[in-house]
């Protein structure tokens, strides 16, 4: 159902790409600027800068957002949150920005605070001005009457989507089906109008606009036979593909040529995607290495000391595309394994030193990977890499398990934040972690990335999986 839901967003409406990516961001700069302008009495250099990061981060923050649903008034509390939590990320953005680059102390704290507060509520008003305006715009309009061919799975879904779309001025007559009643969901059964016999006569007098063709793609005879029949109609005819059957990563439709493609497995990094998130595994990584240092230092030192050995431990991972490469970690057993057969780290396992059970616990000894982040072979976010030895099993034993090699690893991942950490000594757990790898992958955003940083935080100091 998700994949489905993923391919029916595809196509947003403009406005509200235009609320989310530029109005909305614009509202929390204009905020500032008389902020500024109250407290300071001008707007300087400075204060243009974090104007324009300010917009940068919060087009990418409030992307994800509904901000322009009009169809279910009770969902505004829920859009309100998911409000404020963008905004708490824009802001936890900037003020470890403003600390790690020293330039916080430049800004006056009174204005900041004023503008962190008054921002979400600028935003929100307009919001509601929006919905106010677009609600009183549909008042004297019919709305495009349309009629969904299929009752299955995907035509409910497809309902679902029109009726919850609330810019969308579509209103839908019913549905039509040659299929066993009783084989399709309750929601549509009561609804349908008729067979696919009946369409054509029902498009002409009943003046529909919209035709939307849910069909299966084994359907293809039926399909084309029902296209000709709607030939002499004026009705506008749109093919929603059933291809909710394939594990589908990332579906978004493209052009090769003027030759129409649906991708089915793609990674979500192309484009200003894969410049966001190499941006952010950059300087995320070169201000832990800066900050961290110290900890480094002393951590080689107790790995020197704690036995004989290599203080970094080297093993050959998959990484993108499943090309491999070595992964940097602080030694913490007596014994560097990396062949076709690889034990996991088990609790109290007899390899481990006693520093080496403390760097585990506390997930240090992972901090050289931000060596392989610079390198460009992992991310600071992503799909834990594995052992050549674990892959070569597991891409066997579970459906998909290569879906998780279309993104870069990560230090830390959605998995790893759902208590999936540590070892996975039965293929279940393995397959509960791959499933949440590739819900990572279908579902990125940079909001995502940040949420997994700040839960594997606080996941240190209490995470009993570690070992």
């Amino acid at each position: 159902m998700a994949n489905r839901s993923k391919l029916l967003r595809s196509a947003e409406l403009p406005a509200v790409v235009l609320f989310n990516r530029v109005v909305a961001p614009l509202i929390a700069v204009v905020t500032l600027f008389v902020t500024t302008h109250l407290y300071w009495g001008r707007f300087d250099e400075q204060w243009l800068l974090l104007a324009t990061i300010a917009f940068l981060i919060s087009s990418q923050a409030f992307a994800e957002l509904n901000l322009l649903r009009l169809s279910d008034r009770r969902r505004l509390g829920v859009d309100i949150r998911k409000l404020i939590i963008a905004w708490g990320i824009v802001v936890g953005i900037l003020l470890f920005l403003g600390y790690a680059t020293k330039m916080s102390a430049v800004f006056s704290r009174r204005v900041l605070l004023t503008w962190m507060l008054v921002a979400p509520i600028a935003v929100l008003l307009t919001q509601l001005l929006f919905r106010a305006m677009m609600r009183r715009t549909k008042l004297g309009i019919s709305g495009r009457s349309a009629v969904i061919v299929g009752a299955g799975e995907l035509g409910d879904e497809l309902a679902a989507r029109i009726n919850d779309q609330g810019l969308m001025p579509v209103r839908l007559s019913g549905f039509f089906d040659d299929r066993n009643i009783f084989r399709l969901p309750p929601t549509t059964r009561s609804r349908l109008t008729g067979t696919l016999d009946d369409l054509p006569q029902y498009v002409r007098e009943n003046r529909i606009n919209n035709i939307y063709i849910t069909l299966p793609m084994v359907a293809q005879p039926r399909t084309m036979k029902l296209l000709d029949e709607l030939r002499d109609t004026t009705a506008s005819i749109y093919f929603v593909p059933d291809i909710g059957r394939f594990n589908m990563v990332q579906t978004h439709v493209d052009e090769i040529g003027d030759m129409p493609v649906i991708a089915v497995s793609e990674t979500p990094f192309t484009g200003s995607n894969a410049l966001i998130k190499r941006t952010f595994d950059i300087v995320v990584a070169s201000i832990l290495l800066i900050m961290l240092s110290p900890v480094l230092l002393a951590i080689a030192w107790g790995v020197r000391r704690s036995s004989p050995g290599p203080i970094i431990f080297r093993q050959r991972r998959y990484g993108l595309d499943g090309d491999e490469f070595w992964v940097y970690k602080f030694r913490t057993m007596s014994v560097c394994e990396d062949g076709p057969v690889v034990a996991q780290a088990k609790r109290h396992d007899p390899r481990l030193t006693r520093f080496g059970a403390f760097l585990r616990k506390t997930s240090l000894d992972e901090l050289p990977q931000l060596l392989n982040v610079l390198q460009g072979r992992m991310s600071i976010v992503g799909p834990r890499p594995h052992a050549v030895a674990h892959n070569e099993l597991y891409r066997k034993l579970i459906k998909g398990y290569m879906l998780r090699h279309k993104v870069r690893p990560g230090i830390t991942g959605w998995a790893q934040v759902h208590g999936l950490r540590g070892e996975t000594e039965t293929v279940d757990k393995m397959a509960a972690r791959v499933k949440y790898d590739i819900e990572y992958i279908r579902n990125w955003s940079i909001f995502m990335d940040m949420r997994i940083l700040w839960r594997s935080v606080a996941l240190i100091y209490h995470d009993q999986a570690a070992h």
